[in-house]
């Protein structure tokens, strides 16, 4: 999979992919975020124009995973990442996470943090075997508690929610 930025006219293909992505949620249990309407496309802009979009591509250019950042607490903050079920187990969403890791490294931010379920295994799990470890509270600063802030106006936390960190 190539990565590259995001083209300004692929940001509702961002939301489909995320669309397609949250169906997971339905087996755990977890039908509310599944239904839950993907980042409005001024949102995802945003990002963009601030360099902090990618997406994954297939052979014919079309993206099928991406990842979307912001600067927090002096890190880059993963908003979002997601992969298309259809390319699902082929290790795109930790490439995303390395090129991010990569791009942070080259600018000095010394980490990367995000926002995750604790239990869902694609969520949690799968980021510590991304190098991801768990904040406890005197690690998470105000900008990391700010967004969980507004997690939790949003209701995520009917599950089990955490901050990460991957120092690079």
């Amino acid at each position: 999979m190539r990565i590259r930025p995001v083209d300004i006219d692929e940001l509702p293909l961002l939301q489909d992919i995320e669309r397609a992505a949250g169906q997971c949620f339905r087996g755990v249990g977890m039908a509310e975020i599944a239904e839950d309407e993907p980042l409005l496309v001024s949102e995802l802009a945003r990002c963009r124009s601030n360099g902090l979009a990618w997406v994954a591509v297939d052979a014919a250019d079309v993206p099928v995973a991406y990842l979307i950042a912001e600067h927090v607490d002096g890190n880059l903050h993963v908003e979002q990442v997601s992969v298309h079920p259809d390319q699902a187990r082929r290790a795109i969403g930790r490439s995303l996470l390395n090129h991010l890791a990569d791009h942070a490294a080259a600018s000095d931010v010394p980490a990367l943090t995000l926002t995750t379920f604790a239990e869902v295994a694609w969520n949690g799990p799968y980021y510590a075997r991304c190098g991801f470890r768990t904040l406890d509270d005197s690690g998470i600063g105000p900008g990391l508690r700010e967004i969980r802030r507004r997690e939790t106006a949003h209701g995520l936390d009917r599950w089990p929610r955490i901050c990460m960190r991957r120092d690079l």
